[in-house]
């Protein structure tokens, strides 16, 4: 069992910004050497200029290429309702048909649906800054990822979209 919980955050929109992403595998095969083990893995990263949104979708694509198997059981948790809805009511497969005319980060939903196409993909919303303990966690990555310069990333798209 997979689950992915995953946030993204931006000072200003467009500003600095992070994604924060918790990994966690459930392990209940028959390999009793770790049958009801848990594994986390964290993932977090800053850009320089970019926006919410973004940050938001890179913290769900960063937890999915993790995954070194194709065809495997994640579900995702996510406080966006810019990712689950676009998802879970088929707007993105209707933005794909028309070639993002009129719509925004294309590059990323591009990527994200290759990974999203290769499993078998849950989708649960949590409400943000509600307490759940672990999209708080992630919020705390983002947020500190946003504030980190030494170690922010460029997101060139963005940056010469935006020009």
């Amino acid at each position: 069992m997979i689950e992915l919980y995953t946030d993204g955050a931006s000072s200003g929109n467009p500003g600095p910004g992070g994604y924060g992403t918790i990994l966690r595998t459930i392990y209940n095969g028959s390999n009793l050497d770790f049958h009801g083990k848990l594994i986390e893995k964290e993932f977090s990263g800053g850009f320089r200029k970019t926006t919410n949104n973004r940050m938001e979708l890179m913290a769900v694509i960063i937890g999915l290429e993790a995954l070194k198997n194709t065809k495997q059981k994640v579900t995702i948790y996510s406080d966006s309702k810019y990712v689950i809805d676009a998802i879970d009511k088929k707007w993105v497969y209707g933005w794909i048909k028309k070639g993002f005319e009129g719509k925004k980060n294309k590059d990323l939903w591009l990527r994200l649906m290759q990974s999203y196409k290769i499993h078998d993909i849950k989708l649960v919303w949590v409400k943000g800054h509600a307490g759940h303990p672990l999209n708080e966690r992630c919020d705390r990555l983002a947020v500190a990822a946003s504030k980190d310069k030494a170690n922010w990333k460029i997101d060139s798209v963005f940056e010469m979209e935006a020009q």
